[in-house]
């Protein structure tokens, strides 16, 4: 007899069970117990479950060697995970995911025996690459709770999944889902029930597209690799990955496609080289010089293939484009996604490729328009008083440019005049809330001699900030990670700063050889005070939450999961409390408001409580900091005139050499010269 069919809430996820003990039922086994969930492997024999753990073990513990953990941390991982070969065993779990071979009889007979152990709310998922989640949900008591959960090799690393609703899915699995995504150390994009998905439509073809070109001869293997590195911008070309992944699996991927037509068909040297079962014969080194013919040949087929196959993804709506692009650098590890890459190569460009890629092909022309690719890096969601702001741009931590911003005014600028909110969210998705302004835009206008640009950007970006700090409505900010610069400006707007435990945050300017330059050498200050406010922009450290909720940089310290509840007004925000200074901080704010910058490298400073030593320590730390940088930031704190101020000096900061080192070479040591 079924058990009764479940309401559509379903329960919070605490427990997570996968079925398939290979590399990658084993690898999110390793993530999801790193995340703090509990759980419980599942294969059909001891010697598998065995396995898996030790894998999992093995690799924590060498993570632990090279600093990655600490012991303790280890030990709590493995402490959350357990091993099971009875099916029975996974009945506690509020999500099980299937991570078997890619056989569809055996997921459908292992679906059709988890439905009836678990309960009716648990959620069902298939972590399939080919296979329709539709027709797998079929076999599933209560489909509602059914969905594809894509995830990508190495998946204890790689922070992508496709979060793929069956045509039964409830709405709100689909919510759970990517709650447990996010809360799992994972950046999710939602794609349509189609095979192929959205990344893997365009990756396979594009590794069966490079088998094509060399049966035709265009051109040989290293070279067709060193093509494809150079012009999407990723560390292996296609015969190199297919080596590494397994070229069975590329083909076998293939092959499910073959349903769209024409340009999908497998390449029959494809199939050869599986039969032969050997690797492509790749060179070691960085592949042979290319003549610009050929070059501009194989570029137009690879392109053209992505072009296509990504312009008929975009026009059925399988994904958004802001997914489609993301998707593409944080799973496939590439340099620029299929949207930047029509966008670079402007409509005209796009459309010429990929007609030509359809008429070789003898495929239909699919529709190419550039209003297909506009993303979304900032989103706004409003509900029952409350809006929510995310930061939608994790592949690059959510940094801001010129089109961040104009979307991050319109979106707060609508919650704004909206009369039925009263409280404005704003919070960041993947690893960082905002990792400060985009670098490449910095260096590119020095070079350019186009200071203005700079100057623009950075006036616009006070404007858009001023209204937020100005606004009647209560800005509540939500850190859920790496806040830096331009970041953590954006936060010090809000009527409250909140903070995960794993949220840092700092400005980094004066070490890149310039200062901040969006308000945060006045409104640092106003919340505490100058002292502090030299120390965190002099010396550039990375504070922790506990750190900054000491100093009062934010409010409170919140779970990950109140980064969902808060908003949704499940959970009440804490409202900001007098606390008083501890005497650390109370003797570096003392320290940095008696003593310049120039007097503490020096040794000169007034005495101070501090031990000389460490302050000897602040001092070096400042002295691998750019002089010009330095001195207009604390003089720009000195004077307190309000962030307007900042706009004064920003021709004179970024027409330093020190200004385009620092901004050229970040993530390695440079020698400011102070000029």
């Amino acid at each position: 007899m079924g058990k009764p069919h479940p309401t559509h809430q379903m329960k919070t996820i605490r427990t997570a069970g996968i079925v398939g003990a290979g590399t990658m039922g084993s690898a999110l086994a390793q993530k999801f117990a790193q995340e703090g969930f509990t759980v419980i492997l599942a294969d059909r024999d001891t010697a598998l479950v065995e396995r898996g753990i030790s894998n999992i073990v093995h690799t924590l513990h060498d993570a632990a060697s090279k600093n990655i953990f600490t012991q303790a941390q280890v030990d709590q991982f493995r402490a959350r995970l357990s091993g099971t070969t009875n099916l029975e065993d996974l009945a506690p779990c509020d999500l099980v995911v299937e991570a078997i071979y890619e056989d569809f009889g055996a997921k459908a007979e292992l679906f059709r025996v988890l439905s009836r152990i678990v309960s009716p709310d648990t959620i069902l998922a298939t972590n399939t690459s080919s296979f329709s989640v539709t027709e797998l949900s079929a076999q599933v008591e209560h489909p509602g709770r059914f969905i594809g959960l894509h995830y990508f090799y190495h998946a204890a690393k790689n922070r992508l999944v496709e979060i793929i609703p069956g045509k039964l899915t409830f709405p709100e699995t689909v919510q759970v889902a990517t709650k447990f995504a996010v809360l799992s150390g994972k950046d999710p994009i939602l794609t349509k029930d189609v095979y192929g998905f959205a990344i893997n439509r365009f990756f396979v073809p594009w590794l069966n597209e490079a088998v094509k070109v060399l049966d035709e001869g265009l051109a040989g293997i290293d070279e067709i690799d060193a093509i494809c590195r150079k012009a999407f911008g990723i560390g292996m070309g296609p015969f190199a990955l297919m080596n590494a992944t397994g070229i069975p699996i590329a083909l076998h991927a293939q092959r499910t496609l073959e349903c769209f037509g024409p340009a999908y068909t497998v390449a029959p040297l494809l199939e050869k080289q599986v039969d032969k079962k050997e690797h492509w014969k790749t060179g070691d080194g960085d592949g042979p010089n290319v003549s610009p013919e050929k070059y501009q040949q194989v570029y137009e087929r690879m392109m053209g293939l992505v072009f296509f196959v990504c312009s008929q993804i975009l026009a059925e709506e399988v994904c958004s484009a802001t997914d489609l692009n993301k998707g593409a650098k944080i799973g496939l590890k590439w340099k620029y996604g299929p949207v930047d890459l029509m966008r670079r190569a402007g409509e005209a460009a796009v459309k010429s490729m990929v007609k030509g890629f359809a008429q070789h092909h003898g495929a239909t022309v699919p529709e190419v328009s550039a209003s297909r690719w506009n993303q979304e890096f900032v989103s706004l969601r409003k509900s029952g008083g409350h809006a929510l702001i995310t930061f939608n741009r994790p592949e690059e931590l959510n940094a801001l440019n010129n089109e961040v911003m104009h979307q991050l005014e319109k979106c707060f600028t609508e919650a704004d005049l909206d009369p039925s909110i009263h409280t404005i969210f704003i919070t960041g998705s993947g690893k960082a809330f905002v990792a400060g302004a985009d670098i490449k835009f910095f260096v590119a206008n020095i070079k350019n001699h186009s200071l203005n640009n700079i100057v623009d950007f950075t006036s616009y970006g006070q404007s858009v900030f001023d209204r937020i700090d100005r606004s009647e409505k209560k800005v509540v900010v939500l850190l859920n990670g790496l806040t830096l610069g331009g970041g953590l400006e954006l936060a010090l707007c809000g009527d409250v700063i909140l903070a995960t435990d794993k949220a840092v945050m700092a400005f980094p300017e004066t070490g890149i050889g310039i200062y901040p330059g969006l308000g945060g050498t006045q409104r640092t200050q106003s919340r505490i005070g100058k002292g502090l406010a030299k120390y965190m922009i002099l010396t550039g450290k990375m504070l922790k939450a506990k750190d900054a909720l000491e100093i009062g940089m934010i409010d409170g310290i919140i779970t990950a999961e109140d980064l969902f509840d808060i908003p949704d007004g499940k959970k009440q925000f804490p409202l900001p409390q007098k606390r008083a200074l501890p005497e650390k901080w109370k003797a570096y704010a003392e320290l940095y408001a008696k003593n310049n910058f120039s007097a503490i490298i020096s040794g000169a400073y007034t005495h101070n409580t501090i031990d000389p030593e460490e302050i000897g320590q602040l001092g070096k730390t400042m002295r691998h900091k750019a002089p010009v940088a330095m001195q207009i930031a604390e003089d720009l704190i000195n004077a307190a005139k309000g962030p307007a101020s900042e706009l004064d000096m920003l021709t004179t900061i970024f027409s330093t050499e020190d200004a385009l080192l620092g901004l050229s070479s970040i993530g390695k040591k440079v020698e400011f010269s102070g000029r």
